[in-house]
């Protein structure tokens, strides 16, 4: 690879001093504007179609037939009137991208004349072609049909590129016999589930259960930039989307200088950018920041509903990515792109509703604080009985990477609650009502509980599951990853849990509620109390904790798939209809086949890498070095021929050590599931290379460097 380093930063410094842009100033009123939303259908709907459109969200059924032409007419005409041409049923399938199909609204009629058509039928369904799609022995790959249906719940956008705007409608997908191959699917049916057990436990505190429960969910978002030259400059980051090879810089992360900083003019001018087109989109993002590492950053959305949060992120993740190259910038999702500095999550920050209740929100009198504290309570149940569900849905080739290291929780699940919840937890567990260690005017069911004021929590940014006052913070997921997974399994674990715990409640006398209540907390804290924990997570004192409780610590991601296909896992998918047998056991085969693709092309790129370019570079610097002590060794001068024969020595060691790994590397790649093997070896050559690069002439060494990625854009 015949690559100019230099000549490269010059092109992106020069990039970078023309980076400021003058945008389109943005108003409130252009919010949403590329989205069909419901005050948007309420005005161009009569209104008898209107209010049945509304029934049909409200109870998350399809869509009556009846009033779909009417629904497609209107809609068809506001996205022609934004200027789109075609549409698209936008659906996520396994692949962890979101896919789509476009087809235009032309219709000829005869006579070199046309006309702008959509039907009911273009809406409410299509027939895309599913054969290539991941099924994971659903169906055979001969077998093409699979189907799109509308989710009326998520409104219609418009998607814009530099040529044309596509009407985009949010759908399900599933194949011909109708099971799910998608995340939102599943996701639907998990909230449904959640739905119907808060409605039972709510009925056991007195309420009728005719208001809906729905799920809040605000999820950060982390991201690396660095500039298209550098980029395509490092066949690993093309790949891979991680840089299988680099050492890193003197200067890193270590003087904590990027967090929270000033953010660079052409940083910001991209920022602008997202921020502009998100709004738009009627996506509420809300707060853009420097990140810890060095081009690393974080966007945050206000919180939404959970449907329209998952489908929301997924938008932002493909706009960070296509802003990023209109600035001449690279958006980089992977979980660690850089070794030795920190990676990039997802903050998954989750609470249930239900009407206009945060049941995760210590309320203002005792009824209220009793909700709180159950549903606390069913949480803490639900996340020690299926910790290993919880991993397996943060787990892929990218995060092994970044969990455990010194800016992700580890691969351990626990809950953090603070030190006064803690408390409280440990007096209902011991039945000693004594008053709580920060005396407040909260008392939870009677007066005799504890009281609790609000926000008492410090933050543990070490904790992968923590309570921030009003929600729990899921902080292990993957930048790259859909927020589908972790929430339908969060959702079902606690839909089990408070069928638990209301099947108890409604066993009890209403005479004795609160009695009940608290001897049913007592019980489910005994039970469940192990995975509480306040304290540090990456200490090695806390990781024998965790194993003397018997916390399972799945830190592979083959070891945390095996979690979904447990019997006892897959039942109680089916008693909550999230997923059939099928459907998990399918997941469990497309994720554990994608892990070892992507590891196979990793340690096939590091192999072809290490032979062309790496080992080449080194020869490269060893006939140099060979030359000059052939020269000196004529002459009379031997002051640093020494210093020579030693540099010339410890890279023939290195380009031997490299070679001798690349056989190694080669072997496990030639055999089957050795993706154990594969990781191994790709780590060892790197630690060579890595080496390597620290001692070749800087003119030699082809690739960018992590000092000139991570600093210069």
């Amino acid at each position: 690879m015949n690559c100019d380093r230099k000549g490269i930063i010059r092109a992106v410094l020069n990039r970078a001093e023309s980076a400021d842009e003058e945008l389109k100033p943005f108003t409130t009123d252009c919010f949403g504007g590329d989205v069909f939303h419901f005050t948007r259908m309420k005005e161009r709907l009569p209104k008898p179609i209107y209010k049945k459109l509304m029934d049909t969200v409200a109870e998350g059924q399809p869509l009556d037939a009846s009033i779909a032409d009417a629904v497609a007419h209107a809609m068809k005409e506001w996205a022609l009137e934004r200027g789109a041409t075609h549409f698209t049923h936008w659906f996520q399938p396994l692949t962890g991208a979101t896919a789509e199909k476009h087809d235009s609204f032309l219709e000829p009629v005869g006579n070199g004349q046309a006309i702008m058509s959509f039907s009911g039928k273009n809406l409410i369904v299509s027939e895309p072609d599913a054969s290539s799609f991941p099924s994971g022995g659903i169906r055979s790959t001969f077998e093409a049909r699979g189907y799109t249906a509308w989710d009326p719940t998520s409104p219609a956008f418009i998607k814009r590129g530099r040529n044309g705007a596509t009407l985009c409608i949010p759908t399900a997908f599933c194949a011909y016999a109708g099971e799910a191959l998608d995340k939102k699917t599943p996701l639907l049916r998990s909230m449904q589930a959640l739905n119907r057990s808060v409605k039972r436990l709510m009925k056991c505190f007195g309420y009728d259960g005719s208001a809906n429960a729905k799920i809040a969910l605000g999820a950060e978002q982390e991201y690396f930039l660095i500039d298209e030259q550098f980029y395509y400059a490092r066949p690993d980051l093309v790949q891979t989307g991680r840089t299988l090879f680099g050492a890193p810089p003197p200067k890193h992360q270590q003087l904590e200088d990027h967090y929270f900083g000033a953010i660079q003019n052409r940083i910001l001018a991209f920022m602008t950018d997202v921020d502009s087109t998100l709004w738009r989109l009627g996506i509420p993002a809300k707060t853009r920041h420097n990140e810890v590492a060095p081009a690393q950053f974080e966007l945050a959305p206000v919180f939404e509903e959970l449907n329209l949060a998952v489908d929301h992120n997924m938008i932002i993740m493909e706009v960070l990515k296509q802003t990023a190259e209109k600035h001449g910038l690279v958006c980089l999702l992977h979980e660690k792109p850089f070794a030795g500095i920190n990676g990039s999550g997802k903050h998954n920050n989750w609470s249930p509703i239900y009407g206009d209740i945060n049941l995760l929100n210590p309320g203002s009198d005792p009824d209220q604080n009793a909700i709180f504290l159950t549903t606390l309570c069913s949480i803490i149940m639900a996340v020690d009985k299926h910790s290993d569900l919880l991993r397996s849905a943060t787990a892929s080739a990218g995060n092994d990477h970044r969990l455990g290291a010194n800016e992700a929780p580890p691969a351990i699940l626990s809950i953090f609650i603070g030190e006064q919840l803690a408390d409280i937890i440990d007096q209902i567990e011991k039945g000693s009502l004594k008053s709580s260690k920060h005396a407040g005017s909260m008392r939870i069911g009677v007066d005799t509980l504890p009281a609790l004021p609000r926000d008492t929590t410090d933050r543990n940014r070490t904790s992968p599951f923590a309570f921030t006052n009003n929600k729990f913070e899921f902080r292990a997921p993957g930048s790259s990853q859909s927020c589908a997974g972790c929430n339908i399994i969060l959702n079902t674990i606690v839909a089990e849990a408070m069928d638990d715990i209301a099947a108890l409640l409604e066993k009890v006398p209403k005479a004795n509620f609160h009695s009940g209540l608290q001897a049913i907390l007592q019980k489910v804290i005994k039970s469940h109390k192990r995975i509480i924990f306040n304290g540090d997570n990456y200490s090695e004192a806390w990781k024998k904790e965790a194993a003397k409780r018997g916390l399972p610590n799945l830190r592979t991601t083959p070891e945390a798939m095996a979690a979904l296909i447990k019997p006892e896992n897959i039942a109680l998918f089916k008693k909550y209809g999230v997923f059939s047998e099928v459907e998990v056991r399918s997941r469990h085969e497309i994720f554990l086949e994608e892990y070892q693709r992507k590891i196979r092309i990793e340690g096939e790129l590091s192999l072809n890498m290490a032979r062309t370019i790496i080992l080449p570079i080194g020869s490269k610097q060893l006939s140099e070095l060979v030359k000059t002590i052939a020269v000196m060794s004529g002459c009379e001068i031997k002051a640093g021929l020494a210093s020579q024969k030693a540099a010339a020595e410890t890279i023939g060691k290195l380009l031997d050590g490299i070679e001798l790994e690349c056989r190694s590397l080669e072997k496990a790649l030639a055999a089957k599931d050795a993706s154990a093997k594969i990781v191994e070896s790709m780590a060892n050559l790197r630690k060579l290379v890595d080496t390597l690069e620290k001692r070749v002439d800087d003119d030699l060494w082809t690739l960018p460097k992590y000092r000139e990625m991570l600093f210069i854009n």
